[in-house]
């Protein structure tokens, strides 16, 4: 090699930049997403009467509940995969989601009898919703994970629980559509449950594969 070509090889070398950590983690997020929406289009699709749930409040909360979810696990996600990073704005923003969670069920139990509490928290597809919300986590939950592994983050597995619970409230989100439990008392009580198990798991796969 010709010395004035090795030269230009090391500027170019030397003008390469690694994307940042919060880029590769939005570009993770969404191709996670999409590979999720892809599943739930091939394994599920939409509910029958979705047009007509669309103009409901309690289906349209589902959705909501779940983005705002998504949003402040990424936030914390980001965090934790920084040393010493402030992690008080995604603390900050969990707790926001829990204060939305709870007016919506504030508000369901003010406008549903007493009587109809239980029927609305079982519904009629909890186990549905138990398996298909971590089955559809699972394509956002590889992608985000191998994305982290570029942080360095000081508490893996919370890390990892987070990442899980992140790829959960995916997951939930695409299920949501095809889910005919709209009430606030099902959807805090069986997504919940579904993506505690996702957070669980990327606690338990966070302590080895994020550990640095």
């Amino acid at each position: 090699m010709k010395t004035q070509d090795l030269i230009g090889a090391l500027v170019a070398d030397g003008d390469t930049r690694t994307p940042p950590l919060g880029s590769s983690l939005a570009l993770a997020i969404i191709g996670g997403a999409a590979l999720s929406a892809g599943l739930f289009a091939a394994v599920l699709g939409p509910r029958p009467d979705v047009m007509a749930a669309l103009a409901t409040p309690r289906f349209l909360f589902k959705f909501v509940e779940c983005a705002a979810l998504a949003a402040a696990t990424g936030l914390l996600t980001l965090a934790l995969l920084r040393p010493a990073a402030d992690r008080r704005s995604g603390r900050l923003a969990l707790l926001a989601v829990v204060a939305l969670v709870l007016v919506g069920v504030v508000a369901e139990a003010a406008l549903v009898p007493r009587a109809e509490w239980g029927t609305r928290l079982v519904g009629t597809n909890w186990y549905h919703c138990l398996t298909l919300i971590p089955l559809l986590a699972a394509p956002a939950f590889a992608v985000l994970t191998v994305a982290a592994r570029r942080g360095a983050p000081t508490e893996p597995a919370f890390a990892g629980a987070v990442i899980g619970a992140l790829s959960g409230a995916i997951g939930a989100f695409f299920y949501a559509a095809n889910c005919i439990d709209d009430s606030p008392f099902f959807v805090v009580t069986w997504y919940t449950l579904a993506i505690a198990a996702t957070a669980l798991f990327g606690a338990a796969t966070g302590r080895r594969l994020l550990a640095w």
